[in-house]
């Protein structure tokens, strides 16, 4: 089963509540306001509605939907510390062509996890070592980022100013073994 999967069998098991704050893919930290029943289509059906702090929009997801959505609770301190584990490890994704790197550079930005979302990240960052990304790539390292800090900068009660100079620090030291082993 590929990790999308695994994902959304996860969260279909979990149930959200009022005051909840979660993880709405590529838009990043949200809150839980409501769960509302309402007839969709002379159908009744339960609905998550929530505020996203990104673009402080509100968003409403079907309750058996958010697996498909990609919904999850925030990350715990260990999942942080798994995280930067990983931005430091010096493995890094690597594409010949801009179309396939891309495609699969969003499909990772799709899942909502945060270990996903860093692969993102390193991968663009190494590439910009290379050659100055491309303006839909230098968008996408940019959400990846934003994404990142704020989840880090929340779970760990810190700044996000902060959370970027740790996650700075730990991609430089991914960049460096990964150029090293390649040189």
């Amino acid at each position: 089963m590929s990790f999308r999967g695994k994902l959304r069998e996860l969260i279909v098991a979990l149930e959200f509540k009022k005051g909840d704050k979660i993880i709405y893919p590529n838009h990043g930290i949200g809150i839980i306001q409501d769960v509302i029943t309402t007839t969709i289509a002379g159908m009744k059906q339960s609905l998550y509605r929530m505020h996203i702090y990104s673009n402080e929009s509100t968003v409403m997801v079907p309750v058996g939907n958010i697996g498909e959505v990609g919904l999850r609770p925030i990350a715990s301190k260990k999942e942080v510390d798994k995280l930067f584990r990983f931005l430091r490890d010096g493995s890094i994704d690597t594409y010949g062509d801009w179309k396939g790197r891309y495609q699969e550079n969003s499909e990772k930005m799709r899942t909502g996890s945060i270990t996903q979302v860093a692969s993102v990240y390193k991968n663009l960052m190494l590439l910009s070592e290379h050659k100055p990304l491309s303006y839909r790539e230098r968008k996408m390292l940019d959400r990846a980022r934003y994404l990142i800090v704020s989840e880090v900068a929340l779970v760990v009660d810190s700044t996000e100013e902060a959370a970027e100079k740790k996650l700075d620090r730990a991609v430089k030291i991914s960049i460096k073994s990964a150029l090293a082993s390649s040189a």
